[in-house]
């Protein structure tokens, strides 16, 4: 049993094997109310995204500030033959009480650039549920054919998330994913380049509550990009560069979350958002904590607290809304390769004023 708490540090939840030399990286993490965690990882054999197998899960139950992990267990169900499994984007339906855990299926060992150079795309859309929180599994359905269709042949390659969906007030379950279409390839398309990206959805009151979705998608033009929609994720506005989040490098992924702060930490009429991502220009380094108190584009993003000082890569954050109010980061971190482990950590709405600084209480 493994446990983490508010009080401690970072606690490794998917260690590489020294023997096997088993790599985990991709972390997804969601949240089931009242007291569950789950935390999902792709299994490799080396850390290049080829070498990928198989998706694994470890089950979290929050007691207080406190979280005790169980044992490291394969989805085995969520496995097609002559396939490896890629990229977990879970989701929790509220009214059924089901956990849909999205990912691809990644023909052999076909990489996306050979899928990208070719044009030839070798990726299923598929999934698997729990109606348990996670302990058993449905055999998986692949929804390629009723969910892209016709517009398969025009994808290069695609892929969810990786990390969490969301479930809107309406009760739309909402999946991010990127694609390479074909035609943009081939013609060098100028517009802002996206990739790996995450969706919240966003409660402003001006009047009327009103809601939207906000998406922050990796690019490879050295800053993240920000766009929102106003009818459900059923289309964005254009995306826009923000200067106060960097990419690193040739980028990263990145999670965020949006959540109501608790009378006393501000105003409680919006949303508020907390963002998740390395914060060197350069390397995968130092995983930064963001917060922007108000979803509206012209808000500033505050920040970043390091919440992890080294090397670190993919994370994906997960709000429990409380009482107390706390925050789960699943994240990618090692010594020296950036991809040796994924550990755990929790942290406080406090932990936030602390270590970011909330605005005045009005």
């Amino acid at each position: 049993m493994t446990q983490a708490s508010v009080t401690s540090e970072k606690v490794t939840l998917f260690p590489q094997d020294p023997q096997s030399r088993l790599t985990y990286r991709i972390p997804a993490l969601l949240f089931i109310p009242p007291d569950t965690f789950l935390a999902f990882a792709e299994e490799r054999s080396s850390p290049r995204d080829e070498d990928a197998k198989i998706l694994v899960l470890r089950r979290g139950t929050k007691k207080e500030n406190t979280v005790e992990w169980g044992p490291m267990e394969p989805l085995t169900s969520a496995t097609k033959d002559g396939y490896r499994t890629m990229s977990p984007c879970p989701v929790y339906e509220r009214e059924s009480q089901t956990v849909f855990l999205f990912f691809n299926c990644v023909e052999g060992t076909v990489s996306e650039q050979e899928q990208i150079k070719t044009g030839k795309n070798a990726a299923r859309l598929c999934y698997v549920c729990s109606t348990d929180a996670g302990q058993t599994w449905c055999s998986l359905t692949d929804l390629t054919e009723q969910v892209i269709g016709k517009d398969l042949k025009n994808w290069a390659t695609f892929a969810v998330g990786p990390g969490h969906g969301v479930q809107l007030n309406s009760g739309r379950l909402v999946i991010p994913a990127y694609a390479y279409h074909i035609t943009m390839i081939q013609e060098g398309d100028e517009t802002i380049k996206t990739l790996e990206c995450q969706v919240a959805e966003v409660m402003h009151q001006e009047g009327d509550v009103q809601y939207s979705v906000y998406c922050n998608a990796r690019t490879p033009h050295g800053l993240r990009a920000e766009a929102l929609s106003t009818d459900e994720g059923l289309t964005f506005r254009s995306p826009s560069l923000q200067e106060e989040l960097c990419e690193t490098g040739t980028g990263c992924q990145g999670s965020v979350v949006s959540y109501t702060p608790t009378p006393g930490h501000g105003k409680t009429a919006s949303s508020w958002l907390l963002y998740s991502h390395p914060a060197d220009k350069q390397e995968r380094k130092d995983l930064g904590i963001y917060l922007k108190t108000s979803p509206s584009e012209e808000a500033k993003w505050e920040g970043p607290w390091i919440l992890h000082k080294g090397p670190s890569g993919y994370s994906d954050l997960a709000m429990c809304q409380g009482p107390p109010l706390l925050f789960g980061c699943l994240f990618e971190c090692e010594k020296e390769l950036k991809k040796e482990e994924i550990a755990f950590q929790l942290f406080t709405e406090e932990d936030l004023q602390k270590n970011i600084g909330f605005p005045p209480v009005d």
